[in-house]
């Protein structure tokens, strides 16, 4: 029997939830999901944790919710997606003479020239998130994908390295330290969309992931294969419910459930004669709002993204003539009606909807297919290809389970009839509910004895 691969879990702390996703690759090469939770975000603000006590309480709850799915959870570690205005990106090119030139090209040699690039000088106050290289090259052969096994003098490479603010990124390791978890991790959340609902295909044809979450809007575009550009557009789906609140003057939470439920990308499609009733305030009338009006508002947000995403685009040089994969929409803001047919309008590119259910094995949640769960199933993806690449380096310490019902990951008799962690806490919450209800029993039966004297006297 095949060593089963380990438990990842990614953590992705959104601006309007935080969601916890468990899984494993099964036997088929399948994302095998073994627990979720989720939960509303507060602490959080165009992706970055601004309230590091009301995120702790968030990630607590998902967790909570993660090991209410399957009990026998026991997550120590976590793979975190990180997003907001403060990430930056550049490009450099890296160079290493060989020592042993009569030997080929190794695996260590490669991972050494990409570790020298954490060297790279960088504004202070910021930090190396991601070193990820574009291509090789060995002495005079260019554009190599991957070197490992040639032989030559010289290795070159370019490389997209990722930057983000120190204390943004500290407020993230905290808020997961606290919540009792350690990082494994950091991973931009565009490339983690990206390894959701891309396929061998679109990184050939060259695409454009973009992903609409809720306080920013991500891309990770690929050309030939390579990673070309990674951006942060500081708009996502709060910024179209708060318009929608300031120009209909409405509350936040009927701007919010009027896009959902109402709401369109494209206002020629919206019907002129449509209204929507809502309750007045205080006793007010109720007011009739505009559906026509309603996708104007949402149409300007979304257009002013996409005219963000074109700008970008530009600024590497493609343009429709070369991402034959189009666009790839992603996250929760890419479930707006019409937004397909505004996205092509506006960039002249194909256009489809991300989900990232090419690879998860069947029998999993519906709801983790949806666009919204792209960045989480990404983490988990990220992690497996990790120990696909360094399986050493998982086996001091990675995630565990005790999944009792699994063949797989068979525990000694002794070891099974030991209670879990969790089972404790679940132990110890269920004795003192226990406790609390025969407490108002004793206190119940004391007062009504002493309303029994009361009446007497």
């Amino acid at each position: 029997m095949s060593k089963p691969s380990p438990i990842i879990v990614g953590l992705d702390i959104g601006t309007t939830k935080i969601a916890v996703i468990a899984g494993r690759k099964n036997e088929f090469g399948k994302l095998e999901i073994l627990g979720f939770g989720r939960a509303d975000s507060f602490g959080v603000q165009h992706g970055m944790v601004l309230n590091i006590e009301q995120t702790i309480r968030a990630i607590q709850e998902a967790l909570q919710r993660c090991y209410a799915s399957n009990p026998d959870l026991i997550i120590e570690e976590v793979y975190v997606g990180i997003a907001g205005q403060h990430i930056q990106s550049l490009q450099t090119r890296g160079e290493m003479i060989r020592t042993d030139i009569e030997s080929e090209i190794s695996k260590q040699e490669i991972e050494q020239l990409i570790n020298d690039q954490y060297k790279t000088y960088i504004p202070t106050g910021d930090q190396i998130i991601d070193v990820i290289p574009q291509e090789f090259s060995v002495d005079q052969f260019q554009n190599i994908t991957n070197p490992v096994g040639y032989s030559g003098i010289k290795i070159g490479a370019s490389f997209h390295i990722i930057t983000g603010n120190k204390l943004a990124i500290r407020n993230i390791y905290r808020s997961v330290e606290k919540a009792g978890l350690h990082v494994r991790d950091l991973v931009l959340q565009p490339l983690a969309s990206a390894a959701a609902v891309m396929c061998d295909q679109d990184l050939e044809a060259g695409v454009a992931i973009v992903d609409i979450g809720g306080g920013t809007t991500d891309m990770a575009v690929f050309y030939e294969g390579v990673l070309r550009q990674t951006v942060v557009i500081p708009y996502g789906g709060e910024n179209i419910t708060n318009d929608i609140k300031n120009g209909l003057g409405v509350l936040r939470t009927q701007a919010e459930q009027m896009k959902v439920q109402f709401g369109s990308a494209l206002a020629d499609e919206a019907k002129s004669n449509a209204y929507i009733t809502i309750p007045g305030l205080r006793g007010q009338q109720p007011r009739e709002i505009s559906v026509k009006n309603l996708a104007h508002i949402i149409q300007a947000r979304i257009q002013e993204i996409l005219d963000f995403v074109m700008y970008h685009l530009r600024q590497i040089g493609l343009d429709s003539k070369y991402l034959n994969g189009g666009i790839i929409l992603t996250g929760g803001g890419s479930q707006l009606k019409h937004l397909i047919q505004l996205t092509e309008y506006v960039t002249g590119l194909s256009a489809r909807i991300g989900y990232p259910n090419e690879h998860l094995a069947s029998g999993h949640p519906e709801e983790l297919a949806r666009p919204m769960y792209a960045t989480c199933i990404g983490l988990i993806l990220k992690g497996l290809h990790d120990y696909e690449n360094h399986p050493e380096a998982f086996e001091a310490n990675f995630t565990r389970i005790n999944a009792l019902k699994d063949e797989q990951l068979m525990q000694p008799p002794t070891e099974k009839a030991q209670p879990s962690d969790q089972q404790e806490r679940q132990a110890s919450v269920r004795n003192k509910r226990l406790r609390t209800f025969l407490d108002n029993i004793k206190s119940g039966i004391i007062e009504l004895f002493r309303d029994e004297e009361d009446k007497t006297i």
